[in-house]
């Protein structure tokens, strides 16, 4: 068993040495006192954190954006540049669209900018996919009766396919492995050590290649399975912990009481919790309706909970509802949020002093790659409110730094629970800044992590 000893790290205020044997924290005592390890690191009274958790994200959508073209500033153009460069026969796979900034997208308008050729263009949100005449009729889609695939006043396609990604990957031609560590690196290097994958995955295949990057190192990290309704009585495979089942409210499909509370049962009787996905005043009152109707068990909590009217929060609370949130979006979208918004919903936005306040539990999270993949740029975004323009964004004050960071140093399993610390026995996943901590919540930012511990393991270093 290896050991590894960081030397004069500051931890809970204090000037340390810690040992690690193993995958585990064994002793933390003053500079000096610990022996000499099989790995040493000089720490420099830099402050020495568990490693961060976020709390929602995607893994295989992350690898997929690293083959994609991104159509966030220019679609027209990107697309254009895209089919002229590609391959005859080759597909081109877009990500980041947004119609309030680059208008109504359909598969005509995208034959006209890639004639011939299969498109297929991802919305931001990842709630939605805009399909070319050639990659509709390539994944049947242009017979099919799926409920989410619409179609226009004659009957025809229009393109767009929503919450129909199970669908949509059963129909398309196999696709290379995923570059799952480029996405480990990356996270690695932001001093994440640990993740739920909320992803409402339909078949337990889903999680087959995050298993085994997780297995193999490419992954070095802890990683906690969502899964749809579907898979409730499943457990995904090893070493993948079993997370709550996650359940989408979709926007343009709300679904009926009776059926969401079902959905609920179907996961509390499997011994699960549920994650519910919430980004409208609407979809969060009517989960609320079926909670209240079926009863909430722990590890219930929401997610997004992007309008939060201050009324619901009492329920909230009554009913111990964890709310899993993303202020990454606030600087990331903030602006867009301020020009197109219904008035009546922007102090709602993006919630935590309140919920807080209220005695709700929040956790944070990226929702990468939907959202910027940092967790300190969230943390930022969470303390200060601001968009790109430095606009405040919503009613909420903005949370202590130390606040903000504790959104990403809870349980995997309890998102806003008991803040984990450095202790013997602890595991040895671990974040090391280059500074004391007071000096980088002055600047919350991820050039301040020099080194990341996973299971004992240094998986990043400066």
């Amino acid at each position: 068993m290896s050991t590894l000893v960081l030397r004069d790290a500051e931890v809970d205020g204090g000037r340390v040495d810690v040992r690690v044997e193993g995958a585990l924290v064994s002793t933390i005592g003053p500079p000096g006192s610990a022996p000499a390890g099989d790995i040493e690191i000089a720490c420099r009274g830099g402050a020495l954190l568990p490693g961060l958790h976020d709390h929602h994200l995607h893994l295989l959508a992350m690898a997929a954006v690293a083959a994609s073209v991104d159509v966030s500033r220019d679609l027209d153009r990107t697309i254009g540049a895209a089919h002229a460069r590609a391959l005859p026969v080759s597909a081109i796979r877009a990500v980041n669209y947004d119609e309030v900034e680059e208008g109504p997208l359909d598969r005509w308008r995208l034959d006209s900018l890639a004639p011939g050729r299969a498109v297929r263009v991802q919305h931001r949100s990842g709630a939605a996919w805009v399909l070319s005449s050639v990659a509709l009729e390539q994944v049947g889609a242009l017979d099919a009766e799926e409920a989410g695939i619409e179609r226009d006043g004659s009957g025809r396609p229009t393109g767009r396919l929503f919450r129909l990604d199970d669908w949509l990957h059963a129909r398309l031609p196999p696709a290379p492995p995923a570059n799952l560590a480029a996405v480990g690196s990356r996270l690695a290097s932001l001093g994440v050590t640990g993740v739920t994958d909320c992803t409402p995955a339909a078949t337990v295949d889903y999680f087959e290649s995050i298993a085994t990057a997780v297995r193999t190192g490419v992954l070095p990290l802890t990683v906690s399975s969502t899964g749809g309704p579907e898979l409730s009585e499943v457990y995904p495979p090893e070493p993948l912990r079993r997370g709550p089942v996650k359940i989408v409210i979709a926007d343009h499909a709300l679904p009926p009481l009776d059926e969401l509370g079902a959905w609920f049962v179907r996961a509390h009787r499997a011994g699960r919790a549920v994650a519910v996905h919430c980004v409208t005043r609407a979809a969060l009152v009517l989960a609320l309706a079926a909670w209240q109707e079926v009863g909430s068990m722990a590890g219930d909590r929401i997610e997004h909970a992007s309008v939060t009217p201050p009324e619901v929060m009492a329920a909230m609370a009554d009913l111990s509802l964890a709310v899993v949130t993303q202020p990454g979006f606030i600087a990331a979208r903030g602006d867009g949020y301020l020009r197109h918004v219904d008035a009546v919903d922007r102090p709602d936005l993006y919630r935590c002093a309140s919920l807080l306040d209220s005695g709700v539990a929040v956790g944070g999270s990226t929702d990468a790659p939907f959202g910027p993949d940092d967790p300190w740029l969230a943390i930022r975004a969470a303390i200060d409110r601001r968009s790109q323009s430095g606009a405040r964004v919503g009613a909420d004050v903005g949370l202590s730094a130390a606040a903000a960071l504790n959104l990403f140093l809870t349980p995997l399993e309890h998102p806003g629970g008991p803040v984990r610390h450095v202790t013997p026995g602890a595991a040895a996943d671990l974040c090391l800044l280059d500074v004391p901590l007071r000096t980088a919540l002055l600047d919350p930012a991820s050039h301040h992590v020099s080194t990341t511990i996973a299971a004992g393991e240094v998986t990043f270093a400066t």
